[in-house]
């Protein structure tokens, strides 16, 4: 086993009255040590000043003083590596980049412990996962939904988690997703521009924005609602049209926000709910005006929400690069989409 890692903090001159504020403050950098965890090591008596343990959170410490904390080696996550094959689009010693296929959960759960993500990337990552928050485990910062395929990044290290958990949090990521929607937003509808919360910004810029939270009756969806919930942005702009009158479209999706189903919440809000999405789209029927009957019926028979996370953008949270990442629509949406083209 290894041995537990020592990091010396000398106190710097004026220090917040309390000890984990104080940490907090003077604690290196490159420790990656978040407030959470270093409350957790005071706690756990991995605190010291000499050879007195400071296990009071709240207790003071004075400039100069030089404290010691005892980290113990990252702990195994009880998951299990699986070795499954992963589309990696980047990796380096701080973070992996990869395109998530269609069906993978990104997260062990009591329905889904084997087959995640975090499961293939246990195997794959193997020793270089150096632990988040004291867990040898990849760091996930944000998800995509079983069903939607796409560029995903993951921390393998402290200081990158902490760094890209800033970034989502700022919003300062780019996400864009391609999805396939019912009918087309079109700033002519009056109906469309009537809706709380709903505009068209220049270029034809659909914004909707809105709070969304947890569906009032059935707890497993989400919902705009009219108070409460979190603030979700979502803007979506038409890439292609299909059928005339059209019966569907091709949209771009970027997010200001990230909530969950934030753009399959808003789109069906909108009254464009995504093609094959059984939770949102309400068996909802293609028009029949714009498509042929055939074309309909294959279309609406698509086993799953045609959203596709496209475009992954942000700052190495290390180094600062500027780094985006794109993955090419899968198989299936692919071909939904020739399917909707040679018929149009």
């Amino acid at each position: 086993m290894q041995p537990p890692t020592t990091i010396t903090i000398r106190i710097s001159d004026d220090p917040p009255k309390r000890l984990d504020k104080a940490l907090a403050r003077d604690v290196p950098a490159d420790a990656a040590l978040s407030r959470s965890r270093i409350a957790r090591l005071i706690a756990d008596g991995a605190v010291r000043c000499g050879d007195r343990v400071l296990s009071d959170p709240s207790g003071r410490v004075a400039a100069g003083e030089v404290l010691t904390l005892m980290l113990d080696p990252p702990a195994v996550l009880e998951a299990r590596a699986e070795a499954i094959a992963l589309d990696i689009r980047f990796e380096d010693e701080d973070l992996v980049v990869v395109n998530k296929p269609v069906g993978m959960v990104v997260h062990p759960a009591p329905g889904t412990p084997d087959g995640t993500l975090v499961n293939a990337l246990l195997a794959h990552c193997g020793d270089s996962l150096s632990g988040i928050g004291g867990v040898q485990r990849p760091g996930i910062v944000h998800r995509i939904d079983k069903d939607t395929s796409g560029v995903l990044v993951v921390a393998k290290s402290d200081r990158a988690h902490h760094g890209l958990a800033e970034q989502f949090a700022a919003h300062s990521v780019t996400r864009r997703y391609l999805a396939l929607v019912h009918g087309c937003p079109d700033a002519a509808d009056a109906r469309l521009r009537g809706l709380k919360g709903v505009a068209f910004e220049p270029g034809g810029v659909l914004r909707i924005a809105t709070m969304i939270g947890r569906h009032r009756t059935d707890r497993q969806k989400q919902a705009v609602l009219d108070s409460g919930g979190k603030a979700a942005v979502t803007r979506a702009r038409v890439m292609d049209r299909f059928g005339s009158p059209p019966a569907a479209s091709l949209v771009e999706c970027w997010l200001e926000t990230g909530r969950t189903h934030q753009i399959r919440v808003h789109m069906a809000y909108a009254g464009h709910a995504l093609l094959g999405d059984q939770t949102y789209g309400t068996r909802r029927k293609l028009s029949r005006r714009g498509l042929p009957e055939q074309v309909c019926a294959q279309a609406e028979a698509f086993p799953r929400q045609a959203l596709h996370a496209a475009e992954l953008g942000f700052l190495h949270p290390v180094s600062g690069e500027s780094l985006h990442f794109s993955a090419p629509l899968p198989a299936d949406m692919a071909g939904l989409v020739a399917l909707l083209s040679d018929a149009d």
